[in-house]
């Protein structure tokens, strides 16, 4: 894939210019967005993404098309599960909604930059190392274990990180508006507003662990990498609010990562022993009788996995609330025939015998 300096930095300034427009248009005024006005810029947002992947493959191929649509299925999965961690970090600093737009925001260019930073730095290994895909995959085989099997309860507002930055920060117990720092009596003190970004900056920074190792398992251009973050990132906040209440009830959304992630790395393993250059394996030639998974069964594996994750979370949580409304029938009916028994029946309890009453 021919990508030229003139390209990138295209693409870099109309990803910095459409961050820019977010704030001035949406965020500098504090205020919690509509229903509506979520999914209208969530489902621009998603268009524009599906027609840049297009366009890859009408420009590029639709080999590279299928990898970038591949690993922006991906990456928006993986950033729905930010949205769940972030939607923690809120709850745990009480973050009035009208400023939660500001956070998030701020939260999502902090997660685009650290994410450029590890694809330069991904791209610079792959390019000289090949054994790196060893590496990489081992890395999310054991991210997977731990999506699945770990503990997703604890919050990061709680964290040993967040009890160092209030040991070392001079901070304040109550927000003053949306700003990050305040002067009292003379001092500078940090708000928990300011404390809720260094959280979310903390909790982009682990999730890009994952993220630039898993994209890279399914494509080695830069280019691809770069653009299918941006987009999976742009209009993440529009769909923190259009799908908040629904974050909760994808109760298997991790463990259809994990599935992912897990698939990923078996890829990359893969790949890595088509690729090898190790002398203690094969004598430093590659295995080139092990097969490399096509990106079109990539894309159906991981379209399907996330599909299924969904559909069985929504239904789970549904047969939940059902089951809870028939307790809640089914005590209510007791609770009715008891009394109609009790006025039925003469003799009240007041006029048992103690002994007929029993033990006190």
């Amino acid at each position: 894939m021919q990508v030229t300096p003139l390209i990138w930095i295209i693409t870099l300034a109309v990803t910095v210019l459409f961050f820019v427009y977010e704030f001035f248009a949406h965020v500098r005024k504090p205020h919690e967005p509509s229903i509506g006005e979520s999914a209208r810029w969530s489902a621009f947002y998603i268009g524009l993404a599906l027609l840049f992947g297009v366009g890859i493959g009408m420009v590029s191929g639709w080999n590279f098309g299928g990898e970038y649509f591949a690993g922006y299925l991906t990456e928006k999965a993986l950033s729905i599960d930010n949205l769940f961690v972030f939607l923690i970090v809120m709850s745990g600093f009480a973050v009035p909604k009208k400023y939660q737009q500001k956070v998030l925001m701020i939260g999502i260019v902090i997660a685009l930059i650290l994410r450029g930073g590890f694809i330069a730095i991904g791209a610079g290994l792959i390019e000289n190392f090949s054994w790196i895909f060893y590496i990489f995959g081992a890395l999310l085989l054991f991210l997977a274990y731990k999506q699945a099997f770990g503990s997703h309860e604890s919050n990061p507002a709680d964290g040993k990180f967040m009890q160092l930055v209030r040991r070392v920060l001079p901070v304040t117990d109550e927000y003053h508006g949306d700003k990050l720092t305040v002067k009292k009596g003379g001092t500078r003190f940090f708000t928990p507003m300011m404390l809720t970004i260094i959280a979310i900056g903390f909790v982009d920074l682990i999730f890009a662990v994952d993220s630039i190792p898993a994209i890279y398992g399914l494509t080695n251009e830069a280019y691809i990498v770069f653009t299918a973050n941006a987009f999976a990132l742009m209009g993440l906040r529009q769909l923190f609010f259009l799908i908040g209440g629904l974050l909760e009830r994808l109760v298997y959304l991790a463990q259809g990562l994990a599935v992912i992630l897990a698939f990923i790395g078996v890829k990359l393993v893969f790949h890595a022993l088509h690729v090898n250059e190790l002398s203690f394996i094969n004598g430093g030639q590659p295995l080139l009788w092990v097969p490399e998974i096509p990106i079109w069964f990539s894309l159906v594996f991981i379209g399907a996995t996330i599909a299924v994750a969904t559909v069985a979370s929504l239904m789970k949580t549904r047969g939940d609330e059902d089951k809870n409304d028939r307790h809640t029938v089914e005590g209510g009916t007791v609770a009715a025939a008891s009394k109609d028994q009790r006025e039925a029946d003469p003799q009240s309890d007041d006029d048992l015998s103690p002994t007929a009453r029993g033990p006190k």
